[in-house]
């Protein structure tokens, strides 16, 4: 699958506000910092699709974005919704926003009944982090279908990336009997780039 357009749709505060949900659709979620804005232009091949920043928490809203994407080999042609959600965890801001950062969270991943699977980014320069174990294990008690993506893989020496998602899945492996799907990503090198771009078109069925 190679995507051909990605176009910034809409953000909105809550998930009711959502744009109508006819058509597939993959969110990315992750702690603050995590690259999150960074994958998702290198996975569209598109620069500034989605903002970055230095600072930590400047996404606050869920973002839509609509995706135009080929099938190499039958040439068709899908139409999906990609979605830019705020990281948890740390960001520069008030306790009441975090609070209601938290809900508009769980309100969207809980109750958009388009969402065919949620990407929970990684940092692969650190350690676990009990924060993102506790979110992924709260996905598994919604029953929420999700795919691991360690990011910044290029700022690693090879080994330590490989020592960092044993790790991690070593960790998670205390709570779930099966792990979700892992990947390991650099938005600098494109690393990942195709397997992931596999795995949404094989989740959506665009084949």
């Amino acid at each position: 699958m190679e995507i051909k357009d990605a176009t910034y749709l809409i953000s909105n505060p809550s998930v009711d506000k959502c744009p109508k949900a006819d058509r597939p659709e993959f969110a990315f979620i992750g702690r603050s910092n995590v690259g999150k804005s960074s994958l998702i232009n290198m996975l569209c091949n598109k620069k500034n699709l989605a903002k970055t920043s230095a600072t930590p928490g400047k996404t606050q809203l869920i973002n839509h974005f609509e995706i135009v994407s080929v099938n190499n080999k039958s040439s068709k042609t899908s139409k999906w919704y990609l979605v830019d959600l705020p990281g948890y965890g740390y960001a520069v801001t008030s306790k009441k926003n975090r609070k209601s950062w938290g809900k508009m969270i769980e309100d969207y991943i809980r109750k958009r009944e388009n969402l065919i699977s949620l990407f929970v980014l990684i940092d692969s320069r650190h350690e676990p982090q009990q924060l993102d174990i506790d979110f992924i294990n709260q996905l598994g008690e919604w029953q929420i279908p999700f795919a691991i993506v360690f990011t910044k893989a290029d700022k690693n020496k090879p080994g330590k990336t490989v020592r960092q998602v044993q790790e991690f899945s070593d960790a998670v492996k205390k709570y779930w009997s099966v792990l979700p799907p892992i990947f390991v990503s650099s938005a600098l090198n494109k690393q990942g780039r195709a397997e992931l771009l596999s795995y949404i078109e094989q989740a959506a069925g665009f084949n």
